[in-house]
């Protein structure tokens, strides 16, 4: 089953037939094949590279570089293919771990990798999205292949529920409803668990009451940050800190708390970017959020609902069990980024999470969080289509 890929080292980034493999810079470089391969005779398929606005582990392509669904850091490369890189000499580097494409869903690179137009043509050929991270770890943009699963009456519908201030708004406010939903079960799991949260707790539910009745974007916006600040004051009573949590900063984050925050976004919304490219939707049309030029907003739409489920539950976990310390931030220039250590577990970590299942009520089978977010997608579909209203997902776990 195809699955992420995550990629840390330098190197450049090849393709042999169906296969690609990581070529590091003191390997001795290997011709690329001069055939083209059946699906390069086709016509090309453009792909464009847009951001999404705010700033793991996998079997190898080079032992310890890559993080996948299903295998540690420490992995074990995958099966060669049966045309593999000529094999070094037994004096030369290690042999190249080799990836068949059939499982490769996307590619996350944290690593100074270099790659050619010929290899963009074939990951674009095969619906690959490529992610791509600068030195400390923030994302910086996708490699969006062409989209295949287009519907025009879907796109239309899409723009027609932006374009009505009642439906956009209807959207929005479900969307806020499901994020304070899952902000408020985390709250309430930790003050069964003796921490004292409650005015956090209240002080959330205030403020979700009103972010219900917003008769606006600009006011629902609004309330939907009252909300999260109340959230965030529980982080200093659920968390063992060095250093307190004073508040929320994005850009750039100035300690381990916001550092981690931010991370754990780049993660998420190019996961939520993956997923929408799976169905009809247009990625760049949200409602909660005001579409711009250069990010696809829809995915930070979607990331509201998941936040709370995906990243703030990691953090808790590696925070609270000293997996990440203080130790694991560095600062430069005045402001604070992860150490690669603590970057590649985080990645591992949230990974794992994504596979977690979960046995669904309506469909009576278990579903992982990444189908949770498929799952998200095609919900707003029918609600845009007039099958079936809208309703965000609300944890019962």
């Amino acid at each position: 089953m195809p699955r992420p890929y995550y990629i840390f080292s330098s190197g450049r980034l090849r393709r042999r037939q169906n296969t690609l493999y990581l070529e590091r810079p003191s390997e001795t470089a290997q011709p690329e094949e001069d055939d083209p391969s059946p699906a390069e005779t086709s016509p090309p398929e453009s792909a464009d590279s847009e951001d999404l606005g705010d700033a793991l582990s996998a079997p190898s392509l080079a032992s310890d570089d890559l993080a996948s669904e299903s295998t540690p850091l420490d992995a074990t490369p995958a099966t060669a293919s049966e045309n593999p890189p000529p094999p070094p000499s037994a004096t030369g580097p290690e042999r190249p771990r080799i990836l068949p494409i059939e499982d490769v869903e996307e590619l996350y690179l944290f690593g100074e990798l270099t790659l050619n137009t010929r290899l963009l043509n074939f990951l674009g050929q095969r619906g690959i999205p490529v992610h791509t991270f600068n030195y400390y770890g923030y994302y910086t943009g996708t490699y969006y292949p062409r989209e295949r699963n287009v519907s025009g009456h879907l796109l239309v519908r899409q723009v027609e529920h932006y374009l009505d201030p009642a439906k956009r708004l209807a959207l929005a406010r479900a969307i806020v409803r499901g994020a304070a939903h899952n902000l408020h079960r985390n709250l309430v799991y930790y003050r069964n668990r003796g921490k004292d949260v409650q005015e956090s707790l209240a002080l959330l539910e205030h403020e979700a009451a009103q972010a219900q009745a917003a008769p606006s974007i600009p006011a629902l916006m609004g309330a939907e940050g009252r909300l999260r600040d109340a959230y965030y004051r529980a982080f200093n009573t659920i968390l063992t800190l060095e250093t307190p949590f004073l508040k929320r900063v994005k850009r750039p984050p100035d300690n381990l708390v916001n550092t981690l925050l931010s991370f754990g976004n780049a993660l998420l919304y190019p996961t939520i970017l993956a997923q929408i490219y799976r169905t009809p939707l247009n990625p760049t049309i949200s409602y909660l959020h005001e579409p711009s030029a250069r990010r696809f907003s829809l995915a930070l739409d979607l990331a509201e609902i998941f936040k709370p489920l995906l990243v703030d539950k990691l953090i808790f976990t590696l925070i609270n069990r000293q997996m990440i310390t203080e130790d694991d931030l560095e600062t430069a220039a005045g402001f604070a980024y992860l150490t690669e250590r603590a970057r590649k577990l985080m990645v591992q970590e949230f990974d794992a999470r994504l596979r977690t299942t979960v046995k669904h009520r309506r469909l009576g089978r278990s579903v992982s969080y990444r189908g949770f977010i498929r799952l998200e997608c095609y919900k707003l579909v029918r609600h845009l289509l007039d099958m079936e209203p809208y309703q965000a997902l609300r944890a019962w776990w």
